[in-house]
């Protein structure tokens, strides 16, 4: 006779075992009330206060604060040290391979998560911590090799390069990482409507922590009270990246509570038995002793003995690179259209924004970046950098405003308009910037980097959340019917957030080679603007729409 949720416990567990796990029943439904989950997977997570939202949308203020610093001194500080122009390419590959391959496997894994502080939270403090150890190498890379090693020469040179290219790969690794269990958490602790918000209050602080990160790397920091009691300008840009990221991830960690998945005891996991063959997304949910529709039936006691063998095995195989290769190949046509179009939205914003500040020095203002230090060409260089960390800063304003009329846009256009003319405004204006590059209309055109920045960060995931609340819906509807597997929002998520390593991948292989046969970087930005005009018409033709 099969078992039913009222008879459950009590087959499973002599009776002072059942007391002890009403009492942890009773303390997880606490749980998952304060994280605005029902214990059952079933109610809407409880509305949550402005200021929580803008809480958890910290940790997005702090991460863009650190990026807009690694985009305006990487460059320099790799030619400043000395690295050859045949491994450039090399620096922006390693770190975008490596979160290709892995990001599935961590968005997966804190799918399964049972961690006591929550399933995404544990991830994301890991992820912070690498990002401050990897800006640390390559701010201060040179300085303490230079302590290290007195004696100048190759070694030094050679070391230099080392450390500083591994702090580059370690920060680009752990913030491109970030970003999918940070959705993550948003999605498990908030309703539809609050997604939404915390979505565009992502945008908004992305854009003011970019501006931010901008204008501090923009000021001359050598000549202050702070350049010179710390020693050198990067050593103060350090300090304060470092600071700021600190608080913000603080903030973003307390924000609002998770639920813990608890793990099932022992004797559950002998009653479970997988009938689906793998799918996209397909994760094992288990929250207060109930089974979630990852699984097709409890089995009966007799068959218990059958498998005693099999059922951790099971549980355990959903995590292999295998399984989840097999899960993201057979992900459904309109995740799969959704992830291509977020591949040539992302390659075309990163061809032009981490090549901007380079393009400005040598194309615009005419300067030398391999020239002498105190040579009038390589001068003439750093101060187009400098003017390109203020167009990275109009571009991170306009991003920040972008999200807001965003808002009052989405009901007249919808999430179809959003997402076209994000991509359309960043090819005409990255076009015009390459065919015509002077100072002050390119200057004017960075407002427009802005719409396709905070496009790239909210309209996609918007449609994950939509596609997420159909598939809910319709599980409602078909209540009682058997189910297939349930989807795991963190491995929907870091499919997503794969995306953007696949485009530094692309972005790396793919302008080595054009700047070498066009022999100028302006190729970058006429690249970026094809390669946007064309994801103007693959988002309005291929995309899918919840109405």
């Amino acid at each position: 006779m099969p078992l039913t949720k009222q008879n459950f416990s009590e087959v499973l567990l002599p009776p002072p075992e059942a007391d002890n796990a009403m009492r942890d029943g009773i303390r997880e439904k606490e749980d998952s009330v304060l994280a605005g989950e029902d214990a059952f997977g079933s109610v809407e997570p409880v509305k949550k206060p402005t200021g929580r939202l803008v809480m958890h949308s910290m940790a997005m203020f702090g991460r863009e604060f650190c990026y807009a610093v690694e985009a305006a001194f990487v460059t320099p500080v790799l030619l400043s040290v000395g690295l050859p122009k045949h491994l450039y390419s090399l620096v922006w590959l390693i770190s975008p391979i490596l979160g290709f391959v892995l990001q599935p496997v961590v968005g997966s894994a804190s799918d399964h998560c049972t961690s006591g502080w929550g399933k995404r939270r544990p991830y994301i403090l890991a992820l912070g911590v690498m990002m401050l150890l990897g800006m640390a190498l390559y701010l201060n890379g040179d300085m303490v090799i230079s302590a290290l090693i007195t004696k100048r020469g190759q070694q030094q040179r050679t070391w230099a390069i080392v450390i500083t290219m591994l702090g580059v790969v370690l920060f680009d690794f752990a913030a491109d990482f970030i970003d999918g269990p940070i959705k993550a958490y948003l999605f498990d602790v908030c309703s539809h409507q609050d997604k939404e918000k915390g979505l565009h209050y992502h945008a908004f602080l992305t854009g003011l922590g970019g501006a931010l990160g901008y204008l501090t790397g923009a000021i001359d920091w050598a000549h202050t009270i702070l350049g010179r009691f710390l020693g050198s300008e990067f050593q103060v840009i350090f300090f304060i990246a470092a600071l700021v990221f600190l608080i913000c991830l603080t903030v973003h960690l307390s924000s609002i509570p998770e639920a813990p998945l608890r793990d099932a005891n022992a004797e559950t996991k002998l009653l479970l038995k997988v009938d689906e063959p793998y799918e996209y997304g397909s994760i094992v949910k288990v929250k207060n002793s109930y089974l979630e529709s990852g699984y097709a039936e409890i089995r009966t006691l007799p068959d218990l003995g059958k498998s005693t063998e099999t059922p951790h095995t099971e549980v355990q195989r959903r995590m292999t690179i295998k399984s989840l290769l097999k899960a993201l190949l057979s992900m459904p046509s309109h995740y799969r259209c959704l992830c291509v179009s977020h591949l040539i939205g992302w390659t075309a914003f990163l061809s032009n924004m981490l090549f901007f500040t380079d393009f400005m020095g040598q194309i615009v203002y005419h300067g030398d970046p391999y020239a002498p230090h105190n040579s009038t060409a390589y001068l003439t260089y750093e101060r187009g950098v400098e003017i390109g960390c203020w167009g990275m800063c109009i571009n991170a304003v306009s991003s920040s405003l972008y999200s807001y009329l965003q808002k009052a846009l989405l009901p007249c256009i919808g999430l179809k308009g959003l997402y076209f003319i994000g991509y359309l405004l960043f090819g005409l204006g990255t076009g015009f910037i390459g065919l015509f590059p002077r100072v002050h209309s390119t200057l004017a055109l960075c407002s427009l980097f802005g719409v396709m920045s905070s496009t790239l960060y909210t309209v996609p995931f918007n449609l994950i959340a939509e596609y997420h609340r159909e598939e809910e819906s319709q599980k409602q509807q078909h209540k009682g019917k058997t189910e297939g597997p349930g989807r795991g929002k963190g491995i929907d998520c870091a499919a997503l957030t794969c995306m953007v390593q696949l485009a530094q991948i692309v972005v790396g292989v793919g302008l080595g080679f054009l700047v070498s046969a066009a022999g100028s970087v302006v190729v970058v930005v006429i690249s970026a603007s094809a390669v946007a005009l064309t994801g103007c018409c693959f988002v309005a033709l291929f995309i899918r729409y919840v109405e």
